[in-house]
């Protein structure tokens, strides 16, 4: 039986293996390994991508998360327990960012359309400690950045990006994810639309003030050697993975290319009516679909089509079966009410999705999918 692997990122990186192989020889031959020429081209070359001026390499997306809202409490923009709106169906990163910022995270529930924050619902969620919004490009579509943007200005509120699964997702007009709000965050974690070989993440901004305290947090708070500003911590984005990103950033646009290609063949050849599709954006540039989730009726039909399809060979993810307030870890935190994000954890189902997916790959996930 051939199986369908939900994402073979062998496959993925083999088309670049030679100049990967390139790129990590010359950066040990350079004897410099964290944030030397590789880590400072790339955040050039990723500034000039997004359409910042600048852009500061970390070490993991949750540390981009992290420091971007820190650098805002060292500036004097935000203060210890200011509250900051984020989707009810993110990934935990999301949440658990604000909460190490010393920030309260406040709940905003989804559109069951395009699953990303509605904008519809900031109103009721907007208090007297209200200071910022940061929205989430989940699975890889813009949010909707006019009217989010629109109610930000109006109450004079802080916008911050979660781009961790939206590198290139672009609006008509070429505005780009990342390059709306005050700072944003990517992670280049080896599954994303671009990822490394490891760890690695960016701080991008318009804001000379937040770059520089980015680049001193995650430096020990070190601007100078020895002479600590702020109480930092260590994450750098080293050599290795600077280079890597580096030689495979050229070709993101084709990639995303290839993922919006499979995802109008799901979108417009799965007829099974048990399934809901999502919602194909007006503009195509719009969504570079990270992941392709479809939702059931039910749990129940959602389990019986992951079951089904795994028997065909076919691998499936769930993106996210538990939101966040209802982990343990957020036990206490929240006291509302969220049955859209409760009803999406538990129907959604993401399917095979990515550059190197072969067509007769999506055919077999089409016709097993239509046959349930």
């Amino acid at each position: 039986m051939t199986k369908v692997p939900f994402l073979d990122l062998k496959r993925m990186n083999a088309p670049y293996r030679d100049i990967l192989e390139d790129a990590a020889k010359s950066v040990v031959e350079s004897g410099w390994f964290i944030r030397g020429l590789y880590c400072e081209h790339f955040e050039h070359a990723f500034a000039e991508y997004i359409g910042v001026k600048y852009a500061v390499g970390v070490g993991n997306g949750l540390d981009a998360l992290t420091l971007m809202l820190r650098a805002s409490m060292e500036l004097g923009r935000l203060h210890e327990g200011d509250e900051i709106l984020v989707p009810s169906n993110t990934f935990i990163a999301t949440v658990l960012a604000v909460s190490a910022a010393g920030l309260k995270p406040v709940l905003v529930e989804p559109s069951v359309n395009t699953y990303d924050m509605d904008p519809k619902c900031l109103k009721n969620a907007c208090g007297a400690r209200t200071r910022g919004i940061l929205v989430v490009h989940l699975y890889g579509r813009l949010c909707a950045m006019d009217e989010i943007c629109e109610f930000a200005n109006a109450h004079d509120l802080l916008l911050f990006e979660d781009c961790a699964q939206a590198h290139g997702a672009r609006m008509n007009d070429g505005r780009s994810a990342g390059s709306f709000g005050s700072a944003s965050s990517f992670s280049f974690y080896p599954t994303k639309n671009l990822g490394a070989l490891g760890d690695a993440g960016m701080v991008v901004t318009n804001d000379a003030d937040v770059a520089e305290v980015v680049r001193a947090l995650g430096n020990y708070g070190s601007e100078q050697k020895y002479v600590n500003r702020f109480k930092g911590v260590n994450s750098r984005l080293d050599e290795m993975q600077a280079a890597l990103l580096l030689a495979k950033l050229p070709d993101l646009e084709a990639s995303n290319e290839r993922r919006r290609e499979v995802a109008v063949r799901y979108c417009r050849e799965i007829k099974n009516p048990k399934v809901l599709l999502p919602e194909l954006p007006a503009v195509p540039s719009e969504h570079v679909w990270h992941v392709f989730v479809i939702r059931l009726k039910s749990e129940v039909a959602r389990d019986d089509l992951q079951k089904f399809l795994r028997e065909r060979g076919i691998e499936t993810l769930i993106h996210y079966p538990i939101p966040p307030h209802l982990q343990e870890a957020y036990a206490h935190e929240f006291c509302g009410e969220y049955p859209v994000a409760e009803s999406m954890a538990k129907t959604i189902l993401s399917i095979p999705m990515g550059p190197v997916m072969t067509d007769d790959e999506v055919s077999k996930v089409i016709g097993a999918i239509n046959e349930f």
